[in-house]
């Protein structure tokens, strides 16, 4: 069944969550798709990396990630409004302040093929001081007893590594030259393709060099399915009139749809009604990491 979420409402309701020491709520996670929120402060020095790609998207406020890409660490700084999609495989770690409220989307992993890590460097250097690999379920239970294993471990106490830094080999190494893409306001860039919107119905946000795709649906109505993932529907401007399996559903702005996997659907939208769709299929994963196998 699709399920509706007015955010705001929300939000308002789960407030408390988003305060230390907790910082987050599930929004989706039962199924394919993990849709949470994420609030501050949360300052930290652990790295996540994982094969899969990440959403983000500033409610309110400003974060910065923190990234290792190509050998040096990089910031990238997102403001309130803005989108960002992370790509897999780049070593990242979220610095989130006080008075912010993000969106983050990821998806399950792939049962016995992936494997997350969480990753501690010596001190500003790209030296590894210590690191976890573990099959992720829930990320939010999942890091707090690793974060506390890494803080009793001698690894921590000597800020060097020792017997205890790796417990397996690495799943996967990071990607060696993939570049992040900038963030960018979601709402300038509708409002510059706006007519692009209204005469083709939808345009990428970002391109086929990303496992994830996200849409903006304008105008008019589209027909859709995947057998293998969930469909994450943001009503960004107007209305949207959504039928999934014999059921209708109204998204009005600032409300969200999450359609489940193998669901037929169909999303109608007047003049004026701007929806984002996320879908995060395992599949595509290989159209991101061509260039590692060239």
């Amino acid at each position: 069944m699709a399920t509706k979420t007015t955010t705001a409402q929300w939000i308002d309701a789960n407030k408390a969550s988003f305060l230390p020491p907790v910082c987050n709520k599930m929004l989706h996670g039962d199924g394919q798709l993990k849709v949470f929120y994420v609030g501050g402060p949360n300052v930290r020095k652990d790295f996540h990396l994982e094969e899969g790609e990440e959403v983000f998207y500033q409610r309110q406020g400003d974060i910065n990630v923190v990234t290792l890409q190509n050998g040096e660490f990089k910031d990238i700084k997102i403001k309130e409004g803005e989108i960002f999609l992370l790509p897999g495989k780049i070593p990242h770690s979220p610095q989130r302040y006080q008075d912010t409220t993000g969106m983050v989307i990821e998806r399950e992993r792939v049962k016995d093929q992936e494997y997350d890590c969480l990753r501690y460097y010596v001190g500003e250097t790209t030296n590894i001081l210590w690191e976890r690999w573990f099959y992720c379920v829930d990320l939010g239970s999942q890091l707090g007893p690793v974060i506390k294993d890494f803080f009793d471990s001698e690894e921590h106490r000597t800020n060097q590594p020792g017997l205890g830094s790796f417990m397996c080999p690495a799943y996967f190494e990071p990607d060696p030259v993939r570049q992040t893409e900038e963030p960018f306001s979601l709402q300038q860039w509708i409002t510059k393709h706006r007519s692009e919107l209204d005469s083709e119905g939808s345009k990428r946000l970002f391109d086929l060099t990303y496992q994830t795709d996200v849409l903006a649906l304008g105008e008019g109505k589209l027909k859709a399915h995947n057998p293998r993932a969930e469909t994450f529907l943001w009503q960004i401007e107007g209305s949207c009139e959504v039928e999934v399996s014999g059921e209708l559903h109204t998204l009005e702005a600032d409300s969200t749809l999450l359609v489940p996997a193998d669901a037929v659907f169909t999303s109608s939208r007047p003049e004026g009604g701007v929806t984002i769709s996320v879908t995060m299929d395992p599949l595509t994963k290989s159209r991101a990491f061509g260039h590692l196998n060239q």
